[in-house]
């Protein structure tokens, strides 16, 4: 989504647009071998143009946001915090859930939130700069997908998605398909957990990291934790700072994040804790470089980055013509030379886990989150078929667009979590209260400024002048679940859950004068109370092998976004479902693993924007696949690992008639940037010698994809690789650091031009993939 097409959904002008505390569950002991929206947010503009316990067994704490000692090679052992509230492990849930952790980041180079969604199975991302941190996954993409920090979702991506460092971070949890019993509102295609890191009992444990890249970009961080002089209190502290230089003239993001927290164990059955954390981002965005045609005069045609035909979406269309990216632009950038963005967000959270009883227990965290972001940029940059430019090529269209939130976030969610017998079997239930508060103000440009620049040298210019109208919208939720696991054998589970909200929405808006917008339908309200929820097995028919499957549902509303609502369109909420069905893999010395799932998810009564004030209904989307991953450490030292997606998917019944009064269709059409087929693979072999040194690559291959509904413009398939090498130095070569690693990565090894990334706001313009890029880093543990 993007920035533009926020501003537009707002719009009504004609033609214009180890014991941590902290979220805990409760599990069983088990045995541990050794544009008004947001940039992004608004719509396209092309208009304008485990085992349950008995009842007599202990409730073991397992913290969400800390892994087991357990480890596996996709790590299914670890119990997360996304897929369920039972305290179960990825690998005991009857769905598709990934947990990526920091350890497998750092093997991997993983520096930022995009590229760890992307180290997970059929998911693909692209860095929008109005909504960074965007991904598609089973067919669906943006807000259809929910993202949630230590639990707790805070809005729609593609409004509060902002550039992440993953350094601060414990984990990454991913579920696929409709899963709303945990994530909440949106959840169509899955649901992303960002989890931090927090304290552990024991030895303090210091770690710093830094880095330099051939961008000349560096990062560099540091972290601390343990226990404390003070009996049962411990600590976990991270500061980092990411200097993100784009291989885009003028463009960057500087990243900066501090988080803390305690736990406090008052007694063996009482835990408390309480957690901060502050993120800042400035940045200099890069918006896309424009589609051109291949025939046009004077233009430089490249190969594999689009295809198909084109015309000017933005400005009026015109003769379709062969769609090219001209190669002497892949560097150049058509933002304003006044451009800026940014944000700084404050989480404020704590919590308690008490133990009732053997069988009993109940946790609670309450939070409060503040953010402010904003935007000032020239945002459309569209090839203009029908001026005459220099060196007889078109000129750019451009235009801006300044945008302003500020959002406060603030409410609790309780768990009480109750094990025991059903006629000797093994029971467990969690009862789940939450609400929240949240409000969101909008300061939007209404002036959309605009002119013409160079193809090849364009001038930068000023933003030029600006006039603000106000959003103001407030959202209050509240809701309850309930989920229960009963075993009916040892090897036989029933899981199921059902989640019931309350949903009200206010809005209000007033124009640049300070004039209620009420000819508009201002100020409105209106209330949803989806009811959602999961029902599925997980059957060990031996050891190492389980089948599970599902069925699952979720809600949201019909244009994605409950922050682009308005008088003017559909006030209704869509729903979704899953039928999902797979077998998880795990060998007796838990040296191999693989999961293999098949997915059918349909979501009906879709309204599809089709500019940033109209919407059409789409009737439904239709979106089928498998999904395959495995890893093996074979022999010492070896590691091999790979996944594959294969996806279909289509609109069914789309069809309307545009505002120029022509019938358009575009069923059995694939949606924007959904891949058929995307696969990872990867190697490394470790050599153990006085300095062990570990050598790897890695290759991704993303299918075909369409930056808009007609599937006219291409972004063609590609494949790219990567490579490293580190070497661990050992304590006896630098007395009092437990470890130091030194490394070395290659990025895009052959150099491929590829389009990351299409947004069906900015029809006209693609965002590139980086070229080849070199980084050297070094980390210290003591």
């Amino acid at each position: 989504m993007s920035l533009s097409s926020a501003a537009l959904a707002q719009s009504a002008v004609p033609n214009k647009p180890p014991v941590e505390i902290g979220p805990v569950t409760v599990s069983p002991p088990t045995p541990k071998p050794a544009r008004a929206v947001s940039p992004g947010s608004q719509k396209p503009r092309a208009a304008r143009r485990a085992t349950g316990p008995k009842p007599t067994t202990p409730v073991a704490v397992r913290p969400t946001n800390q892994p087991t000692s357990d480890t596996t090679p996709l790590n299914t052992a670890i119990i997360t915090g996304i897929s369920s509230r039972l305290g179960i492990s990825a690998r005991e849930t009857p769905a598709t859930v990934e947990v990526i952790s920091q350890q497998t980041m750092q093997d991997r180079g993983i520096r930022t939130t995009t590229d760890v969604a992307k180290a997970a199975v059929g998911v693909t991302g692209g860095d929008a700069p109005g909504a960074p941190a965007i991904f598609s996954m089973r067919g669906f993409s943006g807000d259809q997908l929910t993202t949630l920090y230590n639990g707790i979702p805070i809005g729609p991506s593609t409004m509060t998605g902002r550039p992440m460092d993953v350094a601060g971070l414990q984990q990454v949890e991913i579920i696929k398909g409709p899963d709303s019993l945990v994530a909440g509102l949106g959840a169509t295609g899955g649901a992303v957990n960002y989890v931090t890191k927090a304290p552990h009992t024991g030895a303090i444990v210091n770690e710093a990291f830094t880095s330099y890249d051939s961008f000349n970009g560096y990062r560099a961080g540091y972290g601390s934790g343990g226990s404390t002089l003070i009996d049962g209190l411990d600590y976990r502290f991270d500061i980092s700072h990411f200097n993100d230089k784009s291989f885009i003239d003028d463009s960057y993001s500087k990243l900066s994040n501090v988080s803390g927290q305690l736990n406090y164990r008052v007694t063996d059955s009482l835990k408390v804790w309480g957690a901060a954390e502050y993120k800042q981002d400035s940045d200099r965005f890069y918006w896309g470089t424009p589609i051109v045609p291949a025939n046009g005069a004077g233009i430089v045609p490249t190969t594999g980055i689009v295809s198909g035909t084109w015309s000017n979406y933005y400005l009026g269309g015109g003769t379709p013509v062969p769609a090219t990216i001209d190669a002497r632009t892949l560097t150049t950038n058509y933002n304003v030379l006044d451009n800026h963005s940014g944000a700084s967000e404050l989480w404020l959270r704590s919590g308690f886990q008490w133990d009732i009883a053997n069988n009993v227990s109940l946790k609670s965290q309450i939070y409060g989150y503040d953010a402010h972001r904003h935007w000032f940029n020239n945002e459309i940059s569209s090839f203009d078929q029908t001026v005459g430019g220099v060196a007889g090529a078109g000129s750019i269209y451009r235009e801006r667009l300044a945008l302003d939130h500020a959002q406060r976030l603030y409410g609790n969610i309780t768990d009480l979590t109750v094990n025991s017998n059903i006629g000797d079997l093994d029971n467990r239930f969690v009862a789940t209260v939450a609400a929240s508060n949240n409000q969101f103000n909008v300061s939007q440009d209404t002036l959309f400024f605009n002119d013409y620049a160079d193809l090849l040298n364009p001038t930068p210019g000023l933003y030029g002048p600006r006039s603000d109208e106000k959003i103001y919208t407030r959202v209050n939720t509240a809701s309850l679940s309930f989920e229960d696991r009963i075993k009916l054998t040892s090897n036989f589970a029933l899981i199921g859950g059902i989640r019931f909200e309350d949903i009200k929405l206010d809005r209000t808006r007033f124009d640049p004068d300070g004039v209620l917008e009420a000819a508009k339908g201002y100020p409105f309200s209106t209330t949803f109370n989806p009811i959602t929820g999961r029902v599925g097995y997980t059957w060990d028919i031996t050891p190492g092998v389980m089948l599970y499957s599902q069925y699952a549902t979720a809600a949201d509303p019909t244009v994605a976004n409950i922050f682009i609502l308005a008088p003017s369109v559909p006030l209704l909420l869509t729903t979704s479902r899953t039928y999902e069905t797979g077998v998880k893999l795990q060998s007796a010395d838990k040296r191999a693993e693989a999961t293999f799932s098949a997915f059918d998810i349909e979501r009906k009564n879709v309204y599809v924007p089709e500019s940033g004030i109209v919407f059409n209904v789409a009737g439904k989307i239709e979106s089928k696949g498998i999904e395959i991953a495995a890893a093996i450490n074979p022999v010492a030292g070896l590691k091999l690992w790979g996944n594959a997606a294969f996806v279909q998917s289509h609109f069914v019944d789309f069809t309307y008639v545009d505002g120029n009064g022509v019938f358009q269709s575009y069923s059995g059409n694939t949606p924007p940037n959904v891949p058929n087929f995307v696969a990872n693979a990867g190697a490394s072999y470790r050599f153990e010698t006085t300095l062990p040194v570990e050598i790897g690559a890695s290759m991704r291959h993303v299918g075909d994809r369409f930056n808009y509904q007609d599937n006219m413009v291409v972004m063609n398939a590609y494949t790219t690789f990567d490579a490293f090498a580190f070497v661990d130095i050992p304590k006896t070569y630098f007395t009092g650091v437990e470890n130091t690693r030194l490394s070395f990565r290659v990025r895009n090894l052959t150099n491929k031009l590829y389009a990351a990334w299409g947004d069906p706001g900015y029809t006209d313009q693609i965002i590139l993939g980086a070229p080849r890029s070199y980084e050297v880093a070094a980390s210290f543990k003591w």
